[in-house]
């Protein structure tokens, strides 16, 4: 049989797009958005943002060892992620309404165990139905990344509006679920269990083999060790735009991904001319440069920091894959993307989830006012130190914060004579009631004033809410910096399949 009979590619490149579409779609519907609607509706701590964002890695850590071997011995991988979908979406449906931390958090656990198996699941379908990974690979996946891009555009613009409000990018992510589902059974190819007559014991052995080889080792060390920097990003970037008054922040989020386009149509060329080892050092460096872009605070070196998307991940992510491919046996195709995908996205994500909640937490807004915090399971009030009051320069009628106390707009300035009553802000969502005094206000008025002028701009109260960024993104970006010179030392570029082929 010729190589065109066994592998239909252009026919397969289609379809396997299309899957990687609604496969990043998927994530791109809630990922990108969640952390400020945990923020600014659902009033969550930075240490539970990063919480919900670790359950991702928890199952990168369990499942994919269990669904890798189910699809290279049992069953055909094409139906298994269909399975795996169904039941999400289900299970981000339930997500949806939720309000309670825990709840929320434990449905979100129970999703990334079906869901996070599906990312080497649809990697190792791809590259078992296509001729040339190192060629065609990066078309496929351009598929995803456009997927991630529109859905971005449309939560961004349209369904969370203003960022941070709504659930509706969750209910986008369940249908689109639904939709990858149904599209699994009658669009992908068929891909039955490639060592479902291999011994069983090879099956384990082969991928743990490649540990053996010390640049191998290196390799995953260093997967390991830049992902706990790369969580930030992922965890906190949203929150930081939104708290930087960046417009649009989840539409904008998508120019990382229009980036990430033309480096992965760009792929072939980059991998031929420098190879695994150069452009896992330029996605390594990459990560710090953007972090060190994002503490400068400027909208134009913010915007810099995000169009390096495509370096930051192309050059790394993708690279790992198909460096990974070309290492493992072919019947172990989904357990070493699965084994990958465990020390990246795994354990590598879920220490980076952590650490990038306590950093958020150890560097809060440079102003606190004390405020009277009144709950539905407490009838005393308890007196606490919060971040300031929103300024809500909205519709009128949507106005929750000093916009509806002092009628404000975006170009407003207040004085601590213009407060001259308490404000009262109720969180339906917590069931809470927030009491801020005249005092407090009156005070944080003062502290919020920058230039000292007696009057605060809506500039000037925006900055005393923000965290302290530049800290907050220096220690992933010195982290970034640290792994790549690691990296450097330790690795040692294997030769490719061509370089092999004409070897005497």
């Amino acid at each position: 049989m010729n190589a065109q009979a066994e592998h239909p590619q252009s026919n397969n490149v289609v379809r396997l797009c299309v899957m990687m579409f609604l496969q990043y779609a998927i994530w791109g519907a809630w990922a990108v958005s969640l952390g400020g609607f945990m923020q600014t509706t659902l009033k969550f701590t930075g240490v539970q943002i990063g919480a919900v964002f670790a359950t991702t890695a928890i199952a990168a850590m369990i499942s994919p060892w269990i669904v890798g071997f189910l699809a290279d011995r049992l069953f055909a991988t094409e139906k298994l992620i269909a399975a795996l979908h169904l039941i999400g979406a289900g299970l981000l449906s339930f997500a949806a309404i939720q309000t309670d931390f825990m709840t929320l958090y434990v449905a979100m656990v129970a999703y990334a165990i079906v869901y996070m198996p599906t990312l080497a699941l649809t990697n190792s379908i791809a590259f078992a139905n296509i001729g040339n990974a190192e060629k065609e690979f990066p078309v496929i996946r351009v598929g995803g990344t456009v997927g991630w891009i529109l859905v971005g555009l449309l939560v961004g613009l349209v369904l969370d509006v203003p960022a941070g409000t709504s659930s509706a990018p969750i209910w986008l992510a369940a249908g689109t679920s639904l939709a990858l589902a149904i599209y699994s059974v009658i669009g992908l190819p068929h891909t039955p269990p490639q060592g479902k007559d291999k011994p069983a014991e090879k099956t384990g052995a082969s991928v743990l083999q490649l540990l053996n080889d010390p640049s191998f080792l290196v390799f995953v060390i260093c997967s390991f060790l830049i992902c706990i920097p790369l969580s930030f990003y992922y965890a906190q970037a949203n929150v930081f735009l939104s708290e930087i008054d960046a417009p649009f922040p989840t539409a904008l989020q998508t120019l990382g991904q229009i980036s990430e386009i033309g480096f992965m149509l760009a792929m072939p060329f980059f991998i031929a001319k420098l190879g695994v080892k150069r452009m896992l050092i330029c996605g390594m460096l990459a990560w710090s440069l953007r972090y060190f872009a994002f503490g400068t605070y400027e909208f134009p070196a913010v915007v810099f920091g995000l169009v390096l998307h495509g370096i930051c991940y192309d050059f790394f992510f993708v690279a790992s894959q198909i460096y990974v491919d070309n290492r493992a046996d072919e019947s172990q195709r989904a357990s070493a993307q699965g084994f990958i995908a465990f020390i990246t996205l795994g354990v590598g994500m879920f220490v980076g989830s952590y650490a990038s909640g306590w950093t958020v937490d150890a560097y809060p807004p440079s102003i606190q006012i004390e405020a009277a915090v009144k709950s539905s399971s407490a009838a005393t009030p308890t007196t606490s130190s919060m971040m300031l009051p929103n300024w809500d320069a909205g519709a009128k009628e949507d106005r929750t914060g000093l916009a509806a106390l002092l009628d404000l707009d975006s170009e407003s300035q207040i004085t601590p004579a213009m407060i001259t009553q308490p404000l009262v802000v109720t969180d339906a969502a917590n069931e809470s009631e927030t009491t801020y005094s005249v005092a407090a206000l009156q005070q944080a008025a003062k502290d919020a004033d920058k230039d000292k002028d007696g009057k605060t701009t809506r500039g000037e109260w925006r900055a005393a809410q923000a965290k302290d960024w530049f800290y907050i993104w220096l220690w992933p970006g010195i982290g970034a910096f640290v792994t790549c010179l690691v990296f450097i030392v330790g690795f040692r570029q294997p030769a490719t399949h061509t370089e092999t082929a004409q070897e005497p």
